[in-house]
């Protein structure tokens, strides 16, 4: 009579790790991913500690480290949250608010923002700096205009006064932007020692 043998119970184990990695890596390469706020620059939207997810099918899906697309679903909108590779530094990543897409004309006029001519709703900018730098000092307060190439965007940090974005290294390329923000997962004030429990959960708009 013939038997089944059995696979022992480490080889088990060992295929069930295996199979978790691989879900976990792939879900990481092409659906989702999790980052850790560093810094200021997105205040009071993203605190310093926020951890986020990141929907990297919202722009479609890409080859890993070539990063070409390969099903296109959709390009980052005026106002997104996007987390991208750094133009300058390839090694990381940034996170900043896309304020103008391929085509569009922005300017920066005493703080405000310009596109297209006309004066954005800006809901989540915050100046906290009376301060105004004139263009011949530094493009921080007054910039542009300048046109967005196509195939780029534009963008530029909440905390304006603290941000270092496009006013200063200028567009990123859409195949560096690796996905938009979408929520706040978990939220560690390391000054006070405590989870931020009011953020966490927190939909980010």
């Amino acid at each position: 009579m013939d038997t089944i043998k059995k696979p022992s119970k480490i080889k088990e184990y060992a295929e069930a790790i295996v199979i978790a990695i691989l879900i976990a890596v792939f879900i990481r390469t092409f659906i989702v991913q999790a980052f850790k706020i560093p810094s200021g620059s997105m205040k009071p939207t993203l605190e310093i500690g926020d951890h986020i997810l990141v929907n990297k099918l919202s722009y479609g899906v890409k080859i890993p480290y070539l990063r070409k697309t390969l099903i296109p679903t959709g390009e980052p909108n005026r106002g997104d949250i996007a987390v991208f590779i750094y133009p300058v530094d390839q090694s990381k990543d940034f996170i900043k608010r896309v304020i103008g897409v391929g085509g569009d004309v922005v300017e920066i006029r005493n703080k405000k923002v310009f596109v297209n001519g006309t004066a954005i709703s800006d809901p989540y900018a915050v100046n906290n700096e009376e301060v105004i730098f004139p263009k011949s000092i530094q493009p921080r307060d007054n910039f542009g205009p300048v046109k967005v190439p196509e195939g780029t965007i534009f963008v530029m940090g909440d905390n304006r006064d603290q941000s270092y974005d496009s006013r200063f290294w200028g567009f990123v390329r859409l195949e560096d932007v690796i996905g938009k923000a979408f929520i706040i997962y978990w939220s560690w004030d390391s000054d006070d020692f405590n989870p931020r429990w009011s953020r966490i959960g927190k939909m980010l708009e």
